[in-house]
Protein backbone atom coordinates (compact mmCIF):
# COMPACT_ATOMS: atom_id res chain seq x y z
CA UNK A 1 0.00 0.00 0.00
CA UNK A 2 0.80 3.39 -0.96
CA UNK A 3 0.08 6.01 1.70
CA UNK A 4 0.07 9.58 0.54
CA UNK A 5 0.02 12.60 3.04
CA UNK A 6 -0.93 16.45 2.42
CA UNK A 7 -1.73 18.91 4.96
CA UNK A 8 -2.53 22.42 6.23
CA UNK A 9 1.42 24.10 6.01
CA UNK A 10 0.52 27.10 8.11
CA UNK A 11 0.15 24.83 11.33
CA UNK A 12 3.28 23.44 12.93
CA UNK A 13 2.21 20.20 14.71
CA UNK A 14 2.11 19.00 10.59
CA UNK A 15 4.98 18.77 10.12
CA UNK A 16 5.63 16.75 13.64
CA UNK A 17 2.80 14.67 12.83
CA UNK A 18 4.06 13.48 9.34
CA UNK A 19 7.55 12.92 10.49
CA UNK A 20 6.73 10.98 13.22
CA UNK A 21 3.79 9.29 11.16
CA UNK A 22 6.21 8.34 8.35
CA UNK A 23 8.65 6.44 10.63
CA UNK A 24 5.48 4.38 11.98
CA UNK A 25 4.21 3.78 8.42
CA UNK A 26 7.67 2.70 7.40
CA UNK A 27 8.11 0.19 10.21
CA UNK A 28 4.84 -1.61 9.40
CA UNK A 29 6.43 -1.99 5.85
CA UNK A 30 3.73 1.05 3.85
CA UNK A 31 5.53 3.56 1.36
CA UNK A 32 4.82 6.96 1.67
CA UNK A 33 4.67 9.92 -0.50
CA UNK A 34 4.65 13.20 0.97
CA UNK A 35 3.23 16.49 -0.55
CA UNK A 36 6.45 18.72 -1.32
CA UNK A 37 5.99 21.84 0.47
CA UNK A 38 5.91 19.61 4.09
CA UNK A 39 8.21 16.37 2.31
CA UNK A 40 11.12 18.79 1.57
CA UNK A 41 10.89 20.57 5.41
CA UNK A 42 11.04 17.34 6.95
CA UNK A 43 13.59 15.63 4.75
CA UNK A 44 11.55 12.74 3.17
CA UNK A 45 12.62 11.10 0.50
CA UNK A 46 9.57 10.51 -1.32
CA UNK A 47 8.20 14.35 -1.76
CA UNK A 48 6.21 14.72 -5.19
CA UNK A 49 4.54 17.98 -6.11
CA UNK A 50 1.01 18.30 -4.63
CA UNK A 51 -0.22 17.50 -8.20
CA UNK A 52 1.81 14.51 -8.45
CA UNK A 53 -0.25 13.15 -4.97
CA UNK A 54 -2.70 11.12 -6.17
CA UNK A 55 -0.87 8.99 -9.13
CA UNK A 56 1.75 7.78 -6.31
CA UNK A 57 -1.28 6.92 -3.76
CA UNK A 58 -3.47 4.32 -2.44
CA UNK A 59 -4.96 6.66 0.04
CA UNK A 60 -4.69 10.00 0.73
CA UNK A 61 -4.04 11.15 4.81
CA UNK A 62 -5.12 14.55 4.98
CA UNK A 63 -4.10 17.06 7.87
CA UNK A 64 -6.24 20.10 8.65
CA UNK A 65 -10.15 20.98 9.06
CA UNK A 66 -13.07 20.49 6.67
CA UNK A 67 -11.71 23.12 4.14
CA UNK A 68 -8.13 21.36 3.72
CA UNK A 69 -10.56 17.73 2.71
CA UNK A 70 -12.66 20.48 0.09
CA UNK A 71 -8.91 21.23 -1.74
CA UNK A 72 -7.71 18.02 -1.22
CA UNK A 73 -10.61 16.31 -2.58
CA UNK A 74 -10.74 18.39 -6.13
CA UNK A 75 -7.18 17.32 -6.14
CA UNK A 76 -8.02 13.44 -6.18
CA UNK A 77 -11.05 12.96 -7.63
CA UNK A 78 -10.14 11.96 -10.70
CA UNK A 79 -8.29 9.31 -9.39
CA UNK A 80 -10.85 7.64 -7.16
CA UNK A 81 -8.72 7.45 -4.08
CA UNK A 82 -10.16 6.83 -1.14
CA UNK A 83 -9.08 9.91 1.60
CA UNK A 84 -8.90 9.83 5.53
CA UNK A 85 -9.19 13.08 7.04
CA UNK A 86 -7.86 13.91 10.46
CA UNK A 87 -9.13 17.00 12.32
CA UNK A 88 -6.10 18.98 14.13
CA UNK A 89 -8.86 20.43 16.29
CA UNK A 90 -12.34 19.79 16.83
CA UNK A 91 -14.16 17.23 14.78
CA UNK A 92 -15.55 18.25 11.27
CA UNK A 93 -18.43 16.80 9.19
CA UNK A 94 -15.54 15.86 6.64
CA UNK A 95 -12.86 15.35 9.06
CA UNK A 96 -14.06 12.92 10.77
CA UNK A 97 -11.02 10.98 12.85
CA UNK A 98 -8.87 13.23 15.74
CA UNK A 99 -5.41 12.35 16.19
CA UNK A 100 -5.71 10.44 19.25
CA UNK A 101 -7.27 7.73 16.96
CA UNK A 102 -5.16 8.06 13.86
CA UNK A 103 -2.60 5.05 14.39
CA UNK A 104 -5.72 2.65 15.49
CA UNK A 105 -7.63 3.82 12.48
CA UNK A 106 -4.39 3.23 10.24
CA UNK A 107 -4.30 0.18 11.46
CA UNK A 108 -7.27 -1.02 10.43
CA UNK A 109 -6.86 0.90 7.00
CA UNK A 110 -3.23 -0.79 5.98
CA UNK A 111 -4.93 -4.59 6.59
CA UNK A 112 -7.82 -3.21 4.51
CA UNK A 113 -10.26 -3.24 7.34
CA UNK A 114 -12.44 -0.14 6.32
CA UNK A 115 -15.31 1.22 5.14
CA UNK A 116 -15.78 4.06 2.81
CA UNK A 117 -18.60 6.55 2.07
CA UNK A 118 -18.90 7.75 -1.90
CA UNK A 119 -19.99 11.83 -2.03
CA UNK A 120 -21.23 12.90 -5.29
CA UNK A 121 -20.17 16.11 -6.84
CA UNK A 122 -21.36 18.83 -8.68
CA UNK A 123 -19.46 20.50 -12.10
CA UNK A 124 -20.19 24.29 -12.91
CA UNK A 125 -19.40 25.39 -16.35
CA UNK A 126 -19.45 29.20 -16.69
CA UNK A 127 -20.55 30.11 -20.06
CA UNK A 128 -20.23 33.90 -21.55
CA UNK A 129 -21.24 34.93 -25.12
CA UNK A 130 -20.98 31.44 -25.92
CA UNK A 131 -17.79 30.27 -24.96
CA UNK A 132 -16.88 28.43 -22.02
CA UNK A 133 -14.69 30.48 -20.15
CA UNK A 134 -13.73 28.18 -17.27
CA UNK A 135 -15.60 24.64 -15.62
CA UNK A 136 -15.08 23.50 -12.37
CA UNK A 137 -15.82 20.47 -9.59
CA UNK A 138 -16.88 21.15 -6.01
CA UNK A 139 -17.73 18.82 -3.30
CA UNK A 140 -19.78 21.50 -1.21
CA UNK A 141 -21.42 24.28 -3.58
CA UNK A 142 -21.58 26.73 -6.34
CA UNK A 143 -22.46 30.46 -4.59
CA UNK A 144 -23.21 33.23 -6.43
CA UNK A 145 -23.07 36.59 -4.80
CA UNK A 146 -22.47 40.48 -4.62
CA UNK A 147 -19.66 42.36 -3.04
CA UNK A 148 -20.68 44.59 0.11
CA UNK A 149 -21.59 47.60 -1.93
CA UNK A 150 -23.55 45.64 -5.00
CA UNK A 151 -26.91 46.00 -4.91
CA UNK A 152 -29.50 43.45 -5.27
CA UNK A 153 -29.08 41.09 -8.04
CA UNK A 154 -31.35 39.37 -10.40
CA UNK A 155 -30.74 35.56 -11.32
CA UNK A 156 -32.84 33.17 -13.85
CA UNK A 157 -32.53 30.13 -12.75
CA UNK A 158 -34.02 26.70 -15.29
CA UNK A 159 -34.48 23.27 -14.41
CA UNK A 160 -33.60 21.01 -17.63
CA UNK A 161 -33.94 23.73 -19.95
CA UNK A 162 -37.54 24.96 -18.01
CA UNK A 163 -37.48 28.27 -16.75
CA UNK A 164 -38.78 28.13 -12.44
CA UNK A 165 -38.25 31.48 -11.56
CA UNK A 166 -35.98 34.98 -11.22
CA UNK A 167 -34.71 35.33 -7.93
CA UNK A 168 -33.76 39.12 -7.00
CA UNK A 169 -31.52 38.38 -4.18
CA UNK A 170 -28.03 38.81 -2.29
CA UNK A 171 -26.98 35.49 -4.05
CA UNK A 172 -28.15 31.61 -4.67
CA UNK A 173 -26.17 28.33 -3.35
CA UNK A 174 -26.11 25.39 -5.44
CA UNK A 175 -25.42 22.53 -2.43
CA UNK A 176 -24.53 19.01 -2.24
CA UNK A 177 -25.58 16.83 0.43
CA UNK A 178 -22.14 17.34 1.82
CA UNK A 179 -22.50 21.21 1.51
CA UNK A 180 -25.78 21.48 3.48
CA UNK A 181 -24.20 21.33 6.99
CA UNK A 182 -22.09 24.54 5.70
CA UNK A 183 -23.26 28.16 3.51
CA UNK A 184 -26.36 26.86 2.40
CA UNK A 185 -27.56 25.83 6.59
CA UNK A 186 -26.89 29.50 7.36
CA UNK A 187 -28.54 30.82 4.27
CA UNK A 188 -31.69 28.75 5.96
CA UNK A 189 -31.30 25.51 3.85
CA UNK A 190 -31.86 22.27 5.09
CA UNK A 191 -29.87 19.32 6.38
CA UNK A 192 -29.48 16.74 3.98
CA UNK A 193 -27.99 13.54 4.71
CA UNK A 194 -24.97 13.17 2.77
CA UNK A 195 -25.13 10.22 0.37
CA UNK A 196 -28.38 11.22 -1.26
CA UNK A 197 -28.87 12.15 -4.68
CA UNK A 198 -29.94 15.28 -4.87
CA UNK A 199 -28.74 19.31 -5.11
CA UNK A 200 -30.10 21.95 -3.33
CA UNK A 201 -30.94 25.38 -4.39
CA UNK A 202 -30.66 28.27 -1.77
CA UNK A 203 -31.74 31.49 -1.83
CA UNK A 204 -29.76 34.09 0.45
CA UNK A 205 -31.24 37.11 1.43
CA UNK A 206 -34.11 37.02 -1.18
CA UNK A 207 -36.27 40.32 -1.49
CA UNK A 208 -39.30 38.03 -2.14
CA UNK A 209 -39.57 36.06 0.93
CA UNK A 210 -41.87 33.45 -1.39
CA UNK A 211 -38.75 32.41 -3.11
CA UNK A 212 -37.93 29.17 -0.61
CA UNK A 213 -35.24 26.75 -0.70
CA UNK A 214 -35.59 23.71 -3.68
CA UNK A 215 -34.72 20.61 -3.57
CA UNK A 216 -33.91 18.26 -6.48
CA UNK A 217 -32.61 15.39 -8.16
CA UNK A 218 -28.93 15.91 -8.74
CA UNK A 219 -29.60 14.47 -12.61
CA UNK A 220 -31.11 16.94 -13.61
CA UNK A 221 -29.01 20.20 -15.13
CA UNK A 222 -29.39 23.80 -13.81
CA UNK A 223 -28.62 26.96 -15.20
CA UNK A 224 -28.45 30.17 -13.70
CA UNK A 225 -28.37 33.08 -15.76
CA UNK A 226 -27.17 36.63 -14.44
CA UNK A 227 -29.88 39.44 -15.22
CA UNK A 228 -27.71 42.16 -13.28
CA UNK A 229 -25.27 44.56 -14.50
CA UNK A 230 -22.77 45.38 -11.86
CA UNK A 231 -19.00 44.83 -11.42
CA UNK A 232 -19.50 42.68 -8.17
CA UNK A 233 -20.74 39.44 -8.91
CA UNK A 234 -19.16 36.58 -8.40
CA UNK A 235 -19.20 33.06 -8.48
CA UNK A 236 -17.37 30.75 -5.74
CA UNK A 237 -16.53 27.68 -5.66
CA UNK A 238 -16.41 25.49 -2.36
CA UNK A 239 -15.25 28.70 -0.52
CA UNK A 240 -12.26 28.51 -2.23
CA UNK A 241 -12.04 29.78 -6.25
CA UNK A 242 -13.63 32.43 -7.27
CA UNK A 243 -14.67 33.98 -11.08
CA UNK A 244 -15.95 37.49 -11.60
CA UNK A 245 -19.20 37.26 -13.64
CA UNK A 246 -20.74 39.51 -15.90
CA UNK A 247 -24.55 40.34 -17.15
CA UNK A 248 -25.57 37.66 -19.23
CA UNK A 249 -22.91 35.05 -17.67
CA UNK A 250 -24.87 31.69 -17.40
CA UNK A 251 -23.23 29.14 -15.07
CA UNK A 252 -24.56 25.62 -15.96
CA UNK A 253 -24.75 23.05 -12.75
CA UNK A 254 -24.97 19.26 -13.07
CA UNK A 255 -24.28 16.19 -11.70
CA UNK A 256 -20.28 15.94 -11.62
CA UNK A 257 -19.02 12.23 -13.41
CA UNK A 258 -16.34 12.69 -10.74
CA UNK A 259 -17.03 11.63 -6.84
CA UNK A 260 -15.15 11.11 -3.46
CA UNK A 261 -14.53 8.74 -1.09
CA UNK A 262 -14.32 9.33 2.61
CA UNK A 263 -12.90 6.69 5.10
CA UNK A 264 -15.68 6.68 7.73
CA UNK A 265 -14.59 6.85 11.08
CA UNK A 266 -14.78 3.57 12.94
CA UNK A 267 -15.62 5.35 16.13
CA UNK A 268 -18.96 7.78 15.49
CA UNK A 269 -21.51 8.17 12.37
CA UNK A 270 -22.85 10.99 10.62
CA UNK A 271 -25.67 11.55 13.60
CA UNK A 272 -23.28 11.39 16.15
CA UNK A 273 -21.07 13.84 14.10
CA UNK A 274 -24.08 16.35 13.78
CA UNK A 275 -25.29 16.51 17.22
CA UNK A 276 -22.09 17.47 18.53
CA UNK A 277 -21.35 19.92 15.75
CA UNK A 278 -24.65 21.77 16.11
CA UNK A 279 -24.87 20.92 19.72
CA UNK A 280 -28.16 19.26 19.73
CA UNK A 281 -29.47 18.16 22.93
CA UNK A 282 -27.64 20.50 25.20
Amino acid sequence: MRVGIIGKTNRKEVFEITQELCKWLEERRVETFVEEEIGSKIGHPNTVPRTKLPENSDVVLVFGGDGTILDVARLVCKNDIPILGVNLGGLGFLTEISIDELHAVLEKVIKGKYKTEKREMLSATIHRDSKIISSHFVLNDVVINKGAIARIIDLAIYIDGSHVTSYRADGLILSTPTGSTAYSLSAGGPIVYPTLPLTIITPISPHTLTNRPLVVSNKTTIKIKVLTETPDIYLTLDGQVGVDLEMGDEIEVKKSETSVKLIKSPYRDYFTILKTKLMWGR
